[in-house]
This record gives structure tokens, sequence and C-alpha cells, in this order.
């Protein structure tokens, strides 16, 4: 596929009067061999359909063009629409943009059903709230085949934390009792224009295979439950879940421990035990 000789993504901002909306979370990167890099971290994308959130100018969605991607991208930002529309133009057939908040999108339909990767520099006040989504649901494995997301960093590192360090919580047993999560990348904020006032990562996530007998939504219940009072022990955090307190002690698990303490297998026989 021949790449085309697009004009720099900075030219393409001022020619549209473009500025990053802090009450977007946006955050512009220009660095084509950064995007570039961020775009290589699901594999091979040639002929493969993408979904993207929040491209903004499209720097991102250059790199998965680039890539032979087929990105289907949800923006909310109308300003941005007419610089992602030349990348229309110049990518025909390869980029659909769909205008709207990707929130309250139901994004497998977008992609009609195929297999699909996400790759997304997230805006920072939605991504959470789209990470936990892409990992809930009883349907296993989910129709997307990985997770290619930017975070902050501090996020970042609660996805992948390990027990009993004060990062490790919900985030992290959401996303590696059924899926592999890693951090691929970090990100200076320098990278980004303007700099936000933290640092990013980007975190890459493929599914796994889904425990027997395990509720996904038991699941959700429990962790809710136990780190949203993290620091009371179990016995007093789980109380409000029916069968928790009578589990913990099937498991031999004891309840004066704090959720940090338990395991991402120790929640998974923990929502077992309770159906």
């Amino acid at each position: 596929m021949t790449v085309p000789d697009l004009p720099p993504l900075r030219d393409v901002i001022a020619r549209h009067g473009l500025s990053a909306s802090k009450a977007l979370g946006q955050n512009f990167l220009y660095d084509a061999q950064l995007l570039d890099r961020i775009a290589a971290i699901p594999g091979d994308l040639r002929g493969k359909a993408v979904l993207e959130i929040g491209p903004g100018p499209g720097g991102l969605t250059r790199a998965l063009l680039k890539a032979g991607a087929r990105v289907t991208a949800i923006e909310m930002d109308r300003r941005c629409l007419p610089a992602l529309a030349e990348l229309s133009d110049v990518y025909p057939g390869m980029l659909r943009v769909v205008e709207g908040d990707a929130v309250k999108i139901e994004h497998s339909d977008l992609v009609g059903g195929e297999p699909f990767a996400v790759v997304a520099n997230l805006p920072y006040n939605v991504g959470t709230a789209l990470f936990v989504r892409w990992l809930g649901g009883e349907a296993w494995p989910p129709q997307w085949t990985s997770l290619t997301l930017m975070f902050q960093q501090e996020v970042a590192q609660r996805i992948v934390a390990q027990p009993g360090g004060s990062t490790y919580g919900r985030l992290a047993v959401l996303a590696q009792w059924r899926s592999a999560a890693s951090l691929a990348m970090k990100v200076h904020r320098s990278a980004f224009t303007p700099p936000p006032k933290v640092m990013s990562a980007i975190v890459h996530v493929v599914p796994a295979v889904m425990p027997e007998g395990v509720s996904a939504r038991m699941l959700e219940r429990l962790t809710e439950a136990a780190f949203g009072q993290r620091r009371k022990m179990l016995r007093q955090s789980l109380k409000g879940v029916p069968g928790a307190l009578q589990a913990l002690e099937t498991l031999g698990i004891d309840e004066t421990r704090r959720a940090e303490t338990l395991g991402v297998a120790d929640y998974i026989a923990l929502a077992r035990e309770l159906g």
C-alpha cells in the first residue's frame, strides 16, 4: 500500500484553527514516529478493523491508516471533523468517522459484527468508564481482539498492578481475571500539546480464557464492595454482599484481611462460590 504524502499535523491543526479542549480532556500528539510505535503495538493491522475513540485532528488515525487498518473513529468534537474528512479523502474506504459520544454508542454495531482492535489516546475524562465497559459483560471472548489504550500513568499502573500495593484495586482485578494486561509504553508529558500535568502510559490488553462457573456481574459486585471500602476488613466491606462472609469462611480466607491482600484468583474463587 502506498503511503500518501500528508501535510504535517501541526499545519492541519493551524489551518483549521484547532486547539485542545480541556473540557473534552484533549491533548494532541504530533510526533509521527511515536504515533507509528503506538499503532504497531497491537501487531499487524493490515486489512483489520480498528475502533478509535477521540481521534481529535487525526494524529493517531494517520498512523493506523498508514499501518493498513480500516478505522472507525468516534469523535464528539465537531471542530475536528473537517480535518478527519480530509483523511477520509486521502484514504478512500479506509476511514469512517462517527460524530457522537463514545460512552453512549454501541461500539460493536459500528463495525458490523466483525472482530476489531481498539486503539485510542483516550480522553482522560472518559477513559476509565470505557475501559470498564469493554471488560464487562457475561459474553466472552469479547468482539474486541485487543485494547491498546493511552491513560494517565497512574491509571495504567492500577490496571497492571499486583496484589499488596496501594495501586492494586478493582481495575486490576477486572483487567486480569480473564485478560492479560501489560504496560506497553510510557509517554512523557512533553510529547503532548498542551502538556498535561501528569505522565501517560499505554496499556495493552488481550482476552484470555474465562474461568468456568464465574459470573462477571458477581465479580464486579464483589470488587466494587471490597475496594469501595478498601481500608476496612473484608468482614465489614463485604457484609452487604449476600453470602460473602460465608464464602470467605468456606474458602479459608481470613475475614480480617483487606481487599488489596487478595489475589485475582481469590476474587475468582469468591465469585464462583457465590454463583
